[in-house]
C-alpha cells in the first residue's frame, strides 16, 4: 500500500493537475494507495501522521520542494521510504536525484522498488535536502513567499523568475554583515558577507549551482560564501551561478565539512528548501545516509 500526499497548491495548482493524471495511472496498474491532499505545512504534518498509521510501505509525495523537505521531516524517524511526483516551481531535490520531471517517468522508477540512500543536512530542528541559505538568501527567501508575482510567474510556467525578481527587491536595501564560521573545528571570519550557502545538492533557487560540486550521498556539506562584494559585482555574478561560473570568482570562497557554525554581527535569516527556519547562529550538520529515495 502506498500513501500519497499531494500539495494541490504547490506550483500554482501544478500539483494538482499532476495528481488527477498520476491517479489515472495507479487505477491502470491496479496499485493499492491511500491519499491525503494539503495545502499547508500543519495539513502535511496531520495527513503524514495518518499514512503511518494505516501501515504503508511508502509515502509518495507529489508537490515541489517545499512540500517534500515538510513530509521528510515527519519521515525520517520511522525509516520509510519515500517516491516523488515533481509538481513544484523548481525541483531542486528531484533534480539533484536525477528523478525525471515527466510524472510518468517518475512513477515508473518508484514503481521499480530500487530506492537509494540520500544525505540530509540537519539544522538541529529540521532537516533539509538541499541547501540551507543564510543572510541574502534567506531574505530572498521571505520575500519570495510573502510575493504577489509568484503566483503569476507559476501560472506564465516561469517559476524560476519568481527568485529573480525576489533577489533583485532585495538587493536594492540589503546590508551585508560579518561573519565567524567554523567549519570542524576550523574558525574562520569574513566581513561583508551576503551569502553563505550550506549545500547537500548542487541547486537551488529552480537550477541556480550555488555549489557545484556538492554531492548528495558523499557525507559532506559544500559551504558557499560570497563577501566583499559591491551590489553591482553581486548583480553581475548572480547570472554566472547558473552554470557555476561564479567557482573562479576571487570573492566566492567553497569549503567542504561535516559540521559548520555560523555567528554573524547581526542577526540574518536561514533558510532550508525555500522555506524560513530561524534566525543566526545556526549550526548545520550532515547525516550520512538518512533517506531512502524510490
Amino acid at each position: 500500500m502506498y500513501g500519497i500526499i499531494v500539495n494541490r497548491a504547490s506550483g500554482n495548482g501544478t500539483g494538482k493537475k499532476v495528481w488527477k493524471k498520476v491517479e489515472k495511472e495507479l487505477m491502470l496498474d491496479s496499485k493499492p494507495y491511500l491519499v491525503r491532499h494539503t495545502e499547508r505545512p500543519a495539513d502535511t504534518a496531520k495527513a503524514v501522521t495518518e499514512l503511518f498509521d494505516s501501515k504503508v510501505k511508502a509515502i509518495i509525495a507529489v508537490g515541489g520542494d517545499g512540500t517534500i523537505n515538510e513530509v521528510v521531516n515527519r519521515l525520517v524517524p520511522k525509516d520509510i521510504p519515500l517516491g516523488v511526483i515533481p509538481a513544484g516551481s523548481g525541483n531542486d531535490f528531484a533534480r539533484c536525484l536525477g528523478i525525471p520531471m515527466d510524472y510518468k517517468k517518475a512513477l515508473r522508477r518508484i514503481f521499480e522498488n530500487n530506492p537509494v540512500k540520500t544525505d540530509l543536512l540537519y539544522t538541529g530542528s529540521r532537516y533539509c535536502l538541499t541547501v540551507t541559505g543564510i543572510g541574502f538568501d534567506g531574505k530572498i527567501a521571505e520575500t519570495v513567499n510573502r510575493s504577489f508575482y509568484k503566483s503569476w510567474f507559476n501560472q506564465l510556467r516561469l517559476g524560476k523568475l519568481t527568485y529573480v525578481a525576489s533577489m533583485l527587491e532585495v538587493l536594492k536595501t540589503y546590508k551585508p554583515t560579518n561573519v565567524k564560521i567554523t567549519i570542524d573545528n576550523e574558525e574562520l571570519f569574513f566581513s561583508k558577507v551576503w551569502l553563505v550557502a550550506v549545500a547537500n545538492a548542487p541547486n537551488y533557487g529552480g537550477g541556480i549551482r550555488i555549489c557545484p560540486e556538492a554531492v548528495h550521498n558523499d557525507g559532506l556539506l559544500d559551504i558557499c560564501i560570497a563577501h566583499g562584494l559591491s551590489r553591482w559585482e553581486l548583480l553581475r555574478l548572480f547570472p554566472k551561478a547558473y552554470k557555476g561560473g561564479h567557482l573562479r570568482d576571487k570573492k566566492v570562497s567553497f569549503f567542504k565539512g561535516k559540521d559548520v557554525y555560523l555567528q554573524s554581527d547581526t542577526p540574518v535569516l536561514v533558510q532550508g528548501d525555500g522555506e524560513l527556519i530561524m534566525e543566526s547562529p545556526v549550526r548545520l550538520q550532515i547525516k550520512k545516509d538518512a533517506l531512502q529515495v524510490m
